[in-house]
């Protein structure tokens, strides 16, 4: 059972290899395979949340060289707990597909499983290196499926994202070379003890590296003022991809979490200064810039991609406040969000089927066929996306306004949550009218995809799940944010105490 952390990479990296190397393959077995690959994510996601919830942190040394100097697999909590959303994601995201998205173009399947280990590997990568090698496995898997079935918006949002991203590889790049320069190692545990331990007169250039990394993780992350990629990107992709998509910027803001606790937390003393008093201000104008966007959309999936931005927002307020309570409401809210933002993307295609030439865009229409099915499932997801009792986004608000406490930071936070959050509903209000109320002529005679309909409602259904298990989620939340927060046993693993 050791080799139980490296499977969530190699199942999608076999599969997605497979399936390149067997382009013959017919529809129908690619599809099985890709699903058998992607559904056992599952399974294997949940065993390992099951081992880090014991506390314990494991690590895997590939070639069973030891760390720093080795490259090592590390699965804690947190690390769990992203594996866990993002198989789900992709369950429902790759049943999706096998409709039809799959065909609009070449090798979706294989890309679909590549996108998948890049964003496995960096959820369980230990070392800075080897964080850039998962980024660009995905990046590149991304730029592909995000063109997937041709179109000039697909290509010219395709073309922004690309550049963006070649621009960050480059800085990202610039970051780690800087690091290794100064410290001689990549291994995050021991650039923590490094870094700790650094001379003065090497501050100016470290600080200069971890605000290189934060741009780096910001433009993953989606975080303004490097946001504006992102709602024109996830309009344009299928809608697969766009629910794919939503654990996109949620690898940006696990990173900021992963290097700024363990490499430029308070362990870095004066460092620590530096960087992290970035996050207030950045959080703060992303959620406000996230609810103007959505204000101002006039395409459904645009105005989902500005709830994505809100979400990262939201997230990044948490991880600012750096306590216990301010990190586990951020990853309280991460599961809910991530599933509610992927469930959405294909229900919005759903109803974009309906509307025939009309598609998503938020003017009046032929009425919907199923308006009492497809406006229940959109009420929904847009009362749980919007924060409302009881669902968990409601929780995920409350366990951040509560960790706020009385301090200054609640003279930003409190506004900007409760603000955010009416111009969400106002936002959803605006499109569910829109959609479902503004019928101008007869409905056009388009059916429901039974399969399609049920990866929605899966992924929907979380919400509910989740609000059922509120309890040992936060529980598990609040053990997440202890245990990053005590940076010693990181430490330990490089010293060799460690398991």
């Amino acid at each position: 059972m050791k080799h139980l952390i490296i499977l969530p990479i190699l199942v999608p990296l076999f599969m997605g290899a497979f399936l390149l190397m067997r382009p013959r393959l017919s529809a129908s077995t690619a599809r099985g395979l890709s699903l058998l690959a992607t559904w056992t994510l599952l399974p294997l996601a949940l065993l390992l949340l099951q081992r880090a919830n014991s506390g314990q942190l494991e690590v895997y040394a590939l070639g069973d060289w030891p760390a720093p100097f080795g490259i090592v697999l590390l699965l804690d909590r947190l690390a769990a707990l992203m594996l866990v959303s993002v198989a789900v994601l992709a369950a429902g995201a790759a049943l999706y597909a096998c409709r039809g998205d799959d065909k609009r173009g070449p090798d979706f399947h294989a890309l679909f499983q590549f996108q998948l280990l890049g964003i496995n590997g960096a959820f369980l990568t230990g070392d800075l290196f080897n964080l850039f090698v998962f980024f660009e496995i995905l990046l590149i898997a991304s730029y592909a499926l995000l063109v997937h079935g041709a179109g000039p918006a697909r290509v010219r949002a395709g073309l922004h994202y690309v550049v963006l991203n070649l621009v960050g590889s480059a800085l990202f790049l610039i970051g780690i070379g800087l690091l290794y320069g100064l410290l001689g190692t990549l291994n995050m545990a021991d650039l923590g003890l490094r870094v700790a331990n650094a001379d003065p007169e090497q501050a100016p250039l470290l600080a200069a590296a971890g605000f290189l990394l934060l741009v780096v993780f910001g433009l993953k992350g989606a975080i303004l003022p490097l946001y504006f990629w992102l709602p024109s990107a996830y309009s344009a992709a299928s809608a697969p991809v766009a629910a794919l998509f939503a654990i996109m910027t949620k690898v940006g803001l696990y990173a900021i979490v992963r290097v700024f606790l363990l490499v430029f937390g308070t362990a870095a003393g004066p460092l620590a200064h530096y960087v992290l008093p970035w996050l207030w201000p950045l959080a703060a104008v992303t959620l406000a810039a996230g609810v103007f966007g959505a204000l101002a959309a006039h395409h459904l999936k645009a105005l989902l991609g500005y709830l994505v931005v809100i979400s990262v927002g939201m997230l990044l307020t948490g991880v600012a406040l750096g306590s216990v309570a301010g990190l586990a409401a951020s990853f309280f809210y991460l599961v809910h969000s991530t599933w509610i933002a992927g469930a959405l993307f294909l229900l919005a295609d759903l109803i974009a089927q309906q509307r025939g030439a009309q598609g998503d865009t938020l003017n009046s229409g032929p009425q919907l066929a199923h308006p009492r099915l497809l406006g229940g499932l959109f009420f929904l997801g847009a009362l749980s996306v919007a924060g409302l009792p009881p669902f968990p986004g409601f929780l995920g608000k409350v366990m951040l306004l509560q960790a706020t406490g009385t301090a200054w930071p609640a003279l930003i936070i409190w506004p900007v949550v409760l603000l955010g959050g009416l111009g969400m509903i106002i936002a959803l209000s605006r499109a569910g009218t829109t959609l479902f109320w503004r019928g101008n002529s007869a409905a056009l005679d388009v059916r429901l995809d039974p399969v399609q309909l049920a990866a929605t409602l899966g992924l929907l259904l979380g919400s509910p799940l989740l609000m059922a298990l509120a309890a040992p989620l936060h529980g598990y939340a609040l053990e997440t944010a202890r245990q990053l927060l005590d940076v010693t046993p990181y430490f330990d693993i490089v010293r060799g105490v460690g398991p």
